[in-house]
């Protein structure tokens, strides 16, 4: 199985609490105060709307009641014009609460996907920025997870959990008010459930958070882990570690299960207390109702109205704790998301010194040191002069630093010490992007998408055209091949461009890096994956390529670099030889022993 690559990037300060992250929400949202703040208009009047038709409806319940007793008693009876106007008012009232309860949900629905697509977006655009170190240091599944999972849950959570604080906030104010114009009385055994009520909501909030940010933790941790094993599936049956895979996978997947469960218990808890709780209230509240009713105090229509709002004044209380599950929930998903984009990012240069395609391709290392990590030098006192249109060629054995003078020419990483030039301008003067327009780049780990041939040939420049692609891949020699596919150029690749051979995709990386037409070529084992008579005829095809342009070439294969004009030699992160192929040879050297090892007889 590849690698498990280790979770987490550098120290940052970050939101580690629950108050800390919420406070992050809100900032970020601040851009949606005014649809914020009319969406609680909305929600506050359809509440109130809400709350007044029990105390209406309580006058034709008390009209119904005299009108019968009035009736026995020898009088008129019900009045039921009276009746109708109650109910035509009662209805007009709850027609505007769903006017108003639609209104606010339309907007509450579209800040919620608002905020998820602005975070989908800096995300997307913060990868760019995040430096190489930290996907060398974080699995995919990870990143994945918080573009997909942690967004998804802050914008399901969001959604309902504004509007559910603002109606349930609302609605204990207005009932509390309509309790206490009925019976104070009344209303004070009903508020003696509010700090039994708030206690038991806190400690169960207390316990389940740990539980929530774990959950959203290891959700990660298992989407990650799948990736890495369905990429790398082949290494893993190879090597027969399904077995070790599965117990790996299992583990995760039992903190997830367990995490999960808990948070869900102990959320689940909240309902059947609340509600116990809720009808010690009620039960208390109707025998003082009926106390009252009996010695005349108030009428049966409030008792009626009271009673309505007793349940009305514990619901909101129940949507309360139901709603802080959802802010655990969301605050677990949204610092995971605040933690991503808080990342370090790679050092902004200003505008480059010079246009990119004005480049020549003179470059020079001098006395460069560098380590990835700054207590351990890798690479001690580089230093090499190339000019413009030679073939460089890096060799060594592996673990020597090849690679890593790519990367360090590209600004994938910045030296520690000394300086790359490039035209005789440090690299660290040009825009990233800017100097990585002047690089061409073949890896030996090929990268294909999913889409079309001609599509992923034309990725190495987007604006050429039909005929000057299948010219790239005729200078690759792939062309034939690509006829012999069913659609031709319009064959579409899969997700993992595993219905093309390894070495039938080198060609087609090797065709787009001929088609991006840069001043400076990188061949980083570039014809590791073809056969010996395919990686001839690409060389010839390479070595026309590369007229008048610098190429730097790493090769384990010392037989395709002997036309090189200059050949690197490095050991242990130093340059130990350095001149032609014949020079080297006659030297006796480190290279002559590399060179003539791979000719020799068992």
């Amino acid at each position: 199985m590849p690698p498990r690559r280790m979770r987490g990037g550098p120290p940052m300060e970050k939101a580690k609490d629950f108050k800390g992250t919420i406070r992050k929400l809100i900032e970020y949202m601040a851009k949606y105060r005014l649809a914020v703040i009319l969406v609680g208009i909305f929600a506050a009047g359809s509440t109130v709307f809400n709350i007044a038709g029990p105390k209406i409806l309580s006058k034709a319940t008390t009209e119904i009641f005299n009108g019968l007793v009035n009736k026995i008693s020898g009088g008129d009876g019900i009045n039921f014009d009276r009746i109708g106007e109650i109910i035509l008012t009662v209805m007009a009232m709850y027609l505007v609460c769903a006017a108003l309860g639609f209104a606010q949900g339309w907007i509450m629905s579209g800040i919620s996907q608002k905020v998820t697509y602005n975070m989908r977006k800096e995300i997307s655009e913060k990868i760019h920025r995040i430096p190489m170190k930290y996907y060398e240091s974080n699995t995919y599944g990870e990143v994945l997870s918080r573009v997909t999972n942690d967004v998804d849950t802050l914008g399901m959570s969001l959604n309902q959990s504004i509007t559910q604080i603002i109606t349930s906030v609302t609605t204990l104010i207005g009932v509390l008010i309509m309790m206490l114009s009925i019976s104070p009385l009344m209303t004070l055994i009903a508020i003696v459930i509010l700090p039994i009520s708030a206690s038991l909501v806190m400690v169960v909030v207390k316990k389940s958070q740990k539980y929530f940010k774990q959950q959203q933790e290891y959700l990660g941790h298992v989407n990650g882990q799948v990736e890495e094993v369905y990429g790398g599936h082949l290494v893993v049956k190879a090597f027969n570690r399904e077995e070790k895979a599965v117990e790996e996978f299992s583990r995760d997947n039992k903190i997830l299960c367990r995490s999960a469960m808990m948070s869900q218990f102990l959320s689940g808890l909240m309902q059947p207390i609340m509600m116990f709780v809720g009808n010690l209230g009620y039960v208390a509240v109707a025998v003082t109702g009926a106390w009252l009713a009996i010695s005349g105090t108030i009428s049966v229509g409030d008792i009626q109205a009271f009673i309505q709002y007793v349940r009305q004044f514990t619901q909101p209380i129940t949507q309360i704790a139901q709603v802080s599950n959802m802010l655990q929930s969301m605050a677990a998903a949204a610092e995971r998301v605040f933690e991503f984009l808080e990342e370090a990012e790679e050092p902004v240069t200003g505008e480059s010194p010079m246009d990119p395609a004005d480049i020549n391709g003179d470059v020079e290392f001098k006395n460069v040191n560098f380590g990835y990590d700054p207590d351990k030098t890798i690479i001690h006192d580089f230093s090499a002069k190339v000019k413009a249109g030679q073939m460089v060629a890096i060799v060594g054995p592996t673990g020597a630093g090849k690679t890593t003078m790519v990367k360090l020419l590209m600004r994938f990483y910045d030296v520690n010490g000394g300086a790359i030039l490039v035209d005789g301008h440090d690299v660290k003067e040009f825009d990233r992007s800017g100097l990585r327009e002047a690089f061409g780049m073949v890896l030996q780990d090929t990268w294909l998408f999913n889409g079309t041939i001609m599509e992923n040939i034309r990725y190495g420049r987007l604006d050429a055209t039909d005929d000057e692609v299948i010219e790239a891949a005729k200078a690759a020699h792939v062309d034939r091949f690509i006829r012999t596919l069913p659609g031709g150029y319009n064959m579409e690749l899969n997700e993992e461009a595993s219905n093309v051979s390894q070495g039938q995709k080198q060609l087609l990386t090797i065709a787009r890096a001929i088609l991006a037409d840069n001043k400076i070529l990188i061949l980083d084992e570039a014809t590791s994956s073809v056969d010996t008579r395919t990686e001839i005829r690409i060389q010839k095809a390479m070595n026309n390529l590369m007229k008048g342009r610098t190429s730097f070439v790493i090769a384990h294969r010392l037989s395709t670099i002997r036309d090189a004009d200059l050949i690197l030699v490095m050991k242990d992160g130093d340059i130990v030889e350095q001149g032609t192929h014949n020079e080297l040879l006659d030297k006796n050297g480190f290279y002559a022993s590399l060179y003539n090892s791979q000719f020799a007889t068992a």
